[in-house]
């Protein structure tokens, strides 16, 4: 749906308020804890890992970061060197510009491991896709999280969308649009709206890239990360 009227002013604010919102919630409170240290972990070998032993590799990293057991590796002078002259990345996680969800702290993950391609909402374009093809046919990766996450504001701003019908103007419509398909699909669903339309749309945009043939060669798997324990629950598990 493509909206020509002009939007006034308040309008576009009222669209935009929950998700700014949900983007501002002050977090809970959660006791202090100490540094941990880095701790050396297992040197993968060099190449391309297969799509199941990636995931699997992203599934012990996040275990270590919801433990708050970081291993932090491929950090160190050896690595910046080494992927200096080349890269094998072992994933590509398209995930959300939210600052809360960085994938290489999600994943405790290093230099040279992961390609991250974030947008709003997990937002598709010409340029992401591109980007995602790049890893895919240049790159060699085998494995594709779309990466979305709780409260996520751009959920919540197109559900305001849907609910209200007030358009949103300039650059922030076409995140708006995206997202716009997964709030309509869940509106008469049981439960929180956004969290609905955070998990379709990671669904829908799941879909959209396995059927695409520029993928073809990879595993495309959804994911969602919790805010509140830091962990990364995969679909399907």
């Amino acid at each position: 749906m493509t909206v020509t009227h002009h939007p006034t002013k308040a309008g576009r604010r009222g669209v935009l308020a929950l998700g700014l919102a949900a983007l501002t919630t002050a977090a809970v409170p959660t006791a202090a804890v100490p540094a941990v240290a880095a701790v050396p972990g297992p040197r993968r070998p060099a190449g391309p890992l297969s799509p199941a032993a990636a995931l699997a590799e992203l599934r012990a990293g996040n275990a270590r970061f919801a433990a708050l057991q970081q291993r932090y590796p491929h950090q160190d002078a050896a690595r910046r060197a080494a992927v200096a002259v080349s890269q094998h990345p072992m994933a590509t996680v398209i995930g959300c510009i939210d600052s809360r969800v960085p994938p290489e702290l999600v994943f405790d993950q290093g230099l040279g491991d992961l390609l991250s391609v974030r947008s709003a909402g997990q937002a598709l374009d010409e340029a992401v896709l591109g980007s995602i093809q790049f890893g895919v046919e240049e790159l060699h990766v085998g494995l594709v999280v779309v990466l979305g996450h709780e409260r996520c504001g751009a959920a919540a701003a197109a559900v305001e969308y849907v609910r209200t019908g007030n358009p949103v103007e300039g650059h922030l419509e076409r995140v708006v649009e995206e997202l716009a398909p997964a709030a309509r699909a869940t509106r008469h669903l049981p439960g929180d709206w956004v969290e609905n339309t955070v998990r379709a749309n990671v669904d829908r945009v799941t879909r959209r890239l396995a059927r695409d043939a520029a993928f073809s060669d990879a595993l495309i798997v959804g994911a969602r990360f919790d805010l509140d324990t830091g962990k990364v629950a995969f679909h399907p598990a």
